[in-house]
């Protein structure tokens, strides 16, 4: 439910005259969220809804469609002419100056942009400027209340024991078999969600040698799907509890089914390694001196380990994203390759550090999932952060 005292609450610790709503035809589902209006509701006219930091909000719909906003607080103006658009928009903004709108300058931050440059245009007529409300946005779709916090570490339980399900599976079907499928591998884990409650809009990675050099590698669609002895295994794993307002607990790590790991294979791990908890003392620190922590300096932190230890060229993607009811959410993510994400650190936020290196015989990614709670204590979640690749069949 659209909360005002909250919003205004934002834009006062923000500095902001106020935050500028605006939807076409569901072209902004970051407004449509934070507004309550579901997707049955969207309607085929321009709206916009202009919430003050102290005062009464104002909205702007069409004449066809004058109560499209009616179940939120403030009063109301009607158009049904272009100029009475125009005019009317410039009505609600009388007297702001620096207001914020789901923009990005230069489509920096696409995850963000949701209003098309025209309209920009148009508001900037009425305003000294439009900054991006990334960091609003974030308060209303990223931050987590206690239930979440819990949920998260419910859903880690299980999602750290689905390594356990899958490595002994491996090591069983090796022995008994001599070979196990990527995908009977994936079974495994999806028939381990189900019976832990747990549920997952896409079925996890299972790679092998190769495939597991690239991040978005769909299991089972290699030339050559059966893991055996003496292979390299990535498993990428991602899921929640099946109940209203679930976030996801998003996990990766590595086995070799042997008994002794192949130097070549450890030695790219240790540095992947040692760049995931750069960037977890990076948060760390920031958050016990209380300086401000943008995305992309988790990023960089990690892609500093990586660059000086001559593969950056393999370090091919993010750092990490935000986690929240979906897995890739709405917050901050760790990046300063895609993006420069300039969006903070939040408390009450989670997120991924995921750094990897590709190589065209095997990859290596080290994900773990990063909680700032509300007193701004930074938690690991789900589990120990893998330290050495798994020797499958020595484990298992």
């Amino acid at each position: 439910m659209f909360d005002l005292s909250r919003v205004q609450a934002a834009l006062d610790q923000f500095q902001l005259d106020g935050w500028l709503f605006y939807d076409f035809r569901g072209s902004n589902v970051l407004a449509l969220r934070i507004l309550d209006i579901p997707e049955a509701a969207i309607g085929s006219r321009r709206f916009f809804y202009f919430v003050p930091r102290v005062g009464t909000p104002l909205k702007l719909v069409h004449r066809i469609e004058s109560g499209a906003l009616d179940h939120l607080p403030g009063d109301k103006v009607v158009y049904l002419k272009w100029q009475e658009l125009e005019a009317g928009l410039a009505s609600i903004l009388k007297g702001a100056s620096q207001v914020a709108m789901e923009y990005s300058p230069r489509n920096a931050n696409p995850y963000i942009s949701r209003v098309d440059a025209g309209t920009v245009e148009l508001v900037r007529e009425s305003v000294d400027s439009i900054v991006p409300s990334g960091d609003l946005v974030q308060l209303f779709e990223a931050v987590w209340d206690q239930e979440q916090w819990e949920l998260h570490q419910r859903a880690g339980v299980s999602t750290d024991k689905a390594f356990e399900v899958a490595w002994s599976f491996i090591a069983r079907q090796i022995r008994e078999q001599g070979s196990v499928e990527e995908q009977a591998v994936c079974d495994v884990i999806m028939a381990h969600f189900e019976e832990t409650g747990l549920t997952t809009y896409h079925p996890p990675i299972v790679a092998r040698e190769a495939h597991s050099g690239n991040p978005h590698y769909e299991t089972g669609t290699g030339t050559e799907t059966a893991i055996r002895e003496g292979d390299f295994v990535l498993i990428d794993l991602w899921a929640k509890c099946d109940v209203p307002r679930g976030v996801y607990s998003d996990m990766t790590r590595v086995g070799f089914a042997g008994t002794e790991v192949p130097e070549a294979y450890s030695k790219i791990f240790q540095i992947v390694a040692e760049a995931r908890d750069a960037g977890i003392t990076r948060v760390e620190e920031a958050f016990a001196s209380g300086k401000p922590l943008q995305g992309w300096e988790v990023d960089q932190a990690c892609r500093d380990v990586i660059e000086a230890a001559g593969y950056g060229e393999y370090f091919v993607h993010r750092t990490g994203h935000s986690i929240g009811q979906e897995t890739h959410g709405n917050g901050a993510n760790m990046d300063n390759l895609e993006t420069h994400e300039e969006r903070l650190i939040l408390p009450q936020t989670c997120f991924s550090i995921e750094p990897g290196i590709y190589l065209p015989e095997f990859g290596v990614r080290s994900e773990i999932n990063v909680f700032v709670d509300e007193a701004c204590k930074v938690h690991v979640t789900a589990g120990d952060r893998q330290t050495e690749i798994l020797p499958i069949l020595k484990e298992y």
